[in-house]
């Protein structure tokens, strides 16, 4: 583990040292990580400020949409100016204001399959701020099978949820789809375009996210793993659920029947888990 800080990184970096759960080894850990944020919207835009300005050492960034006028209602990452541009590149510019310290790999491109078998493996850590089943789901089994940590948010309207998987772990820990066996009907559940969203929520979500991949990175607190957090903005109100496996699983079962990312479109994608990943 590299201790040696600069002048700057200790004077930036000073609110987290001070703290015994973090202090200089922990700021090391968050420097030495490689974290993958996928959408650059509404939950990637607060996700990815604080993980910037945590001192997360490489940021990777994925999204292939470009900034619209109506995104600047929640993606605080963006600014007017920057309609039209890639929303990588527009958040990047931010961060990199923000923390220059901080490496950026930007990824132009909509995460299918084939793309996250190929980045996947180059983080310790994704996380999903993406607003389309088609993609969640992806996300799930592509980390389990390659062995990553999955911390997830969803947004809809005033309410949203929390969870991290990582039953490539072991069997004490669920997956998505142990929560979710398959994804709804399309046109069953309203995307945030159809029934809109409070800007704020996805604020708190994205910033309960970053606290939950630094926790994870740290090695503190207890996670969220097995565990799912709601939270209703009108009523002010959290709740946590139990999350448990289900032995009849399809992804983490004891007869799994999926191995690999063949049914998101690519036969020769890999299904193999990395032990020791975060």
């Amino acid at each position: 583990m590299d201790l040696d800080f600069t002048d700057s990184e200790l004077h930036r970096y000073s609110r987290h040292i001070l703290l015994q759960e973090v202090g200089a080894v922990g700021q090391a850990k968050l420097r030495a990580a490689r974290v993958l944020v996928v959408g650059a919207g509404g939950l990637g835009a607060p996700l990815a400020l604080y993980l910037a300005a945590a001192g997360i050492g490489t940021i990777g960034l994925v999204d292939d949409d470009r900034l619209e006028l109506s995104n600047l209602q929640r993606q605080v990452v963006h600014a007017t100016d920057r309609i039209g541009r890639a929303k990588v590149d527009s958040a990047a510019e931010t961060l990199r204001g923000l923390n220059p310290e901080v490496r950026l790999e930007l990824h132009e491109r909509r995460l299918d399959a084939a793309a996250a078998a190929e980045l996947i493996p180059h983080y310790d850590i994704v996380c999903d701020g993406t607003d389309n089943f088609e993609t969640r789901f992806l996300l799930g089994d592509a980390c389990h099978l390659l062995g990553r940590t999955l911390v997830s948010a969803a947004v809809l309207r005033f309410e949203g949820q929390l969870a991290t998987f990582k039953s490539h772990r072991g069997h004490e820990f669920p997956c998505q789809r142990c929560l979710h066996p398959e994804p709804p009907p399309p046109g069953l559940v309203p995307s945030c375009s159809e029934a809109g969203v409070l800007g704020v929520v996805t604020g708190v979500m994205g910033t309960l996210q970053a606290t939950e991949v630094l926790k994870e990175i740290l090695g503190i607190g207890e996670g969220m793993a097995g565990r799912l957090l709601l939270w209703d903005s009108l009523d002010a109100r959290f709740r946590t659920v139990k999350l448990r496996r289900d032995p009849e699983c399809a992804l983490c079962g004891d007869r799994p029947s999926i191995r690999d990312l063949s049914c998101h479109g690519v036969p020769s994608a890999p299904a193999c888990a990395v032990g020791g990943a975060a």
